[in-house]
């Protein structure tokens, strides 16, 4: 037995799936698996078949035709096609989590692609499709054009292919947010966005920290791990990481959205305290707020953070808002403009 790839068109209408996949069998060949693309023309059928050794591709072509399938294309496959589609895609969008680069070959192994091409964009150039040849662009910049002879391209196969470059252009944002800090004292820590797979690092960074930072984080009480998660990946906001160099998490922050006000929170390790690292994170927690059209930016202070008020009030803040134990400080998210000269 042999495997052979068979893609053909065929009427959308009931029964003639049916007729095909009849014409298939009287010739002994096994459908291991299909998938079903639709299109203007019809339903275009992709099969994944295994056939008898003396079959040769004319006739699997003639026993396409005889089941009234169109615009056939027939080749032979190779045992990597057995993995179905789903995991396929995802394996290969974990491939460009671990490898940024590998866009244009994920994308040719996805689509069975001859040629993926990298050239610059014009005015003119828009993701789409024609026939054999696909275009996208890529999040580095410029187009990829993805070329293959036989057979066309499917708006479901477009449709994988967006997601992928998707995929691809989440993890180059993240790169590019990915910044190295120097302190004043010589120390040097990665500032970048937080996700998922920073829950124990953050769940260790809360278990280093002294009870008293702690309640000037959270003057209602240390959030469980569903609420840590929920940090992590804010809806509207962000949360940004400082990780030192052994990996551990030296301090985190917060920036959640709710309508066209944000709210930013901030949790340094102790001994990372009174060496500028808190100020780094609120700027670039303002430089989120002000990129996302937010009116102003709000911090809820315990009365007897006196350094962080006072950090507050070098950034800009000039409105206090004392409650009991609590100050709500504000301060505008967009830069003042100045006033035109005379």
């Amino acid at each position: 037995m042999a495997l052979w790839r068979i893609r053909a068109t065929v009427d959308d209408r009931p029964g003639y799936l049916s007729v095909l996949t009849a014409s298939l069998a009287l010739r002994s060949v096994n459908i291991l698996a299909v998938q079903v693309h639709t299109t203007e023309e019809g339903a275009v059928d992709d099969f994944l078949v295994d056939a008898p050794d003396a079959l040769t591709e004319t006739d699997l072509m003639a026993a396409v035709v005889k089941g009234r399938g169109r615009d056939a294309f027939v080749a032979r496959a190779e045992a990597e096609g057995l993995a179905d589609q789903p995991t396929r895609g995802l394996a290969l969008a974990g491939r460009l989590v671990h490898e940024p680069d590998s866009l244009g070959e994920s994308l040719a192994a996805l689509l069975d692609a001859t040629d993926v091409r990298w050239r610059p964009a014009s005015a003119s150039d828009g993701p789409g499709f024609h026939g054999g040849r696909m275009t996208l662009i890529d999040p580095a910049g410029g187009c990829l054009e993805v070329l293959r002879a036989l057979p066309a391209f499917t708006p479901a196969e477009f449709a994988r292919a967006q997601a992928l470059v998707e995929v691809a252009a989440s993890v180059h944002r993240l790169q590019r947010e990915q910044v190295s800090l120097l302190l004043p004292d010589g120390s040097e820590l990665v500032l970048r966005p937080a996700g998922p797979d920073d829950l124990p690092a953050v769940r260790d960074l809360h278990e280093e920290c002294s009870p008293a930072t702690l309640r000037h984080r959270y003057p209602g009480g240390v959030p469980g791990e569903a609420r840590l998660r929920r940090l992590l990946e804010p809806s509207r906001g962000v949360t940004l990481l400082a990780v030192a160099p052994g990996g551990s998490v030296a301090a985190m922050a917060t920036l959640l959205v709710e309508g066209d006000l944000g709210e930013t929170t901030v949790l340094v390790e102790d001994d990372w305290q009174r060496r500028g690292l808190g100020t780094v994170l609120l700027r670039r927690l303002h430089t989120h707020a002000e990129r996302a059209g937010l009116g102003a930016v709000v911090a809820h202070i315990a009365s007897d953070n006196v350094a962080m008020l006072r950090t507050l009030r070098r950034l800009g803040a000039h409105a206090f808002e004392r409650d009991g134990a609590m100050v709500s400080v504000t301060m505008p998210a967009a830069r003042e403009t100045p006033a035109p000269s005379a």
